[in-house]
């Protein structure tokens, strides 16, 4: 059995992380609210194991396995340990929390609120669903002009020191601008030199409500502009 300490796994966060959860389904599901918390609990592995599921008010899950045999939580699912048990304990859980996403949640495109605001923009005035590329890179979603087949915004999660003294995953927006209004971009806070891109011809925003839609919407215009 291998074991990595440092390697700790929020399975919760991993799962669902882009998807929004609808409340009603989750009263319907079997959860039971108190104090604007949802609860759900559910044995597994033929009761050995107790699996407890609660759904704050801004729609984040925790959750928590209990060893019903020592009365205490099992901790070896959040550490990158292999064998056997521990493996079938976790995927156990995981597959829980699977089925509660698939019948609560609805996925959405994006991490960010603003993220996903700015993708319904696009859908509905210029008809284009983001496009993922990349397994690798499951948040990168790719705006492409239907006439060029061109790109015009690329929004993508990063960390932020790649762009900034900061740290933390962020999402930022690509979009493609003529030169001397990105320099005069530049100059603002929210505006970076483009990640991952042509640093003359592109910018990256980033999608944390720095900026106020209504600029960011008219920016990703320009661009599909350019690109046509």
């Amino acid at each position: 059995m291998n074991v990595n300490i440092g390697d700790y796994m929020n399975i919760e966060s991993d799962i669902f992380k882009r998807s929004v959860v609808d409340f009603e389904k989750l009263e319907k599901y079997g959860f039971i609210k108190m104090n604007n918390i949802y609860y759900f609990e559910k044995t597994f592995l033929d009761n050995q194991f107790k699996a407890i599921i609660t759904v704050n008010n801004d729609g984040s899950v925790n959750g928590r396995v209990i060893d019903l045999e020592f009365n205490e939580e099992y901790k070896n699912i959040r550490i990158n340990m292999s064998g056997e048990f521990v493996g079938k304990v976790r995927e156990e859980y995981k597959s829980i929390l699977f089925d509660i996403k698939d019948n609560c949640f609805e996925n959405r495109y994006f991490l960010s609120n603003q993220s996903n605001r700015i993708a319904d923009y696009i859908k509905i005035k210029y008809g284009n669903s983001p496009e993922f590329l990349w397994d690798k890179l499951p948040g990168c979603g790719v705006f492409r002009c239907k006439s060029s087949n061109k790109w015009y915004g690329i929004i993508m999660n990063i960390d932020f020191s790649k762009i900034d003294n900061c740290s933390g995953e962020i999402e930022v927006l690509n979009v493609k601008l003529d030169q001397d209004e990105i320099l005069e971009l530049l100059k603002r806070k929210g505006f970076y030199k483009a990640y991952h891109m042509s640093k003359k011809d592109w910018i990256s925003i980033v999608l944390n409500d720095t900026l106020n839609d209504d600029e960011i919407l008219s920016l990703i215009d320009k661009s599909y502009n350019l690109v046509k």
